[in-house]
């Protein structure tokens, strides 16, 4: 057992885990912050998609151990005061969404997508993409949704 401390979500927490605990038990089964899903544990869905440290990580490829000292941002993180961030909003809106499973995944990456490239192309939006699978949706709404919600972050909303 390893003692860590991380901040998840702006709230300092310090606990001992042990050491082979993934990030994204330890954000589920301890911190009980369940808007982080493990859908493969082989990093391939993305569904478990956090920001360490501002950037976007599989969570079931990153021991806890590893996230010491961290700032960690989930899903919960996202809506403020009972109001959905533009993103979150935006798949709302554009139907990018459809059993809802990946999604708490794939609006953290596109997070980190914005925060690199707040104008993207269809085809950075694809490649930004590309490690978060959806098996409803065809990705054709989703791409809508991350077009609108460039827009909205950039000031030009409709």
């Amino acid at each position: 057992m390893t003692t860590i401390s991380v901040t998840v979500n702006g709230v300092k927490h310090t606990r001992e885990v042990e050491d082979r605990a993934l990030l994204a038990n330890f954000l589920r089964d301890d911190l009980g912050l369940t808007g982080t899903h493990v859908g493969c544990d082989t990093s391939q869905c993305g569904c478990c998609t956090v920001h360490v440290d501002g950037r976007a990580v599989k969570s079931c490829t990153m021991l806890a151990v590893q996230a010491s000292g961290a700032t960690i941002s989930t899903i919960e993180s996202m809506a403020h005061n009972g109001k959905l961030h533009p993103i979150q909003q935006a798949f709302t809106e554009c139907h990018g969404l459809q059993c809802g499973f990946c999604t708490p995944g794939m609006i953290m990456a596109v997070a980190g997508l914005l925060q690199d490239n707040p104008d993207p192309t269809d085809e950075q939006i694809e490649h930004g993409l590309e490690g978060n699978l959806c098996r409803c949706t065809g990705y054709i709404n989703i791409v809508k949704a991350v077009k609108l919600s460039a827009e909205r972050l950039r000031g030009k909303a409709r």
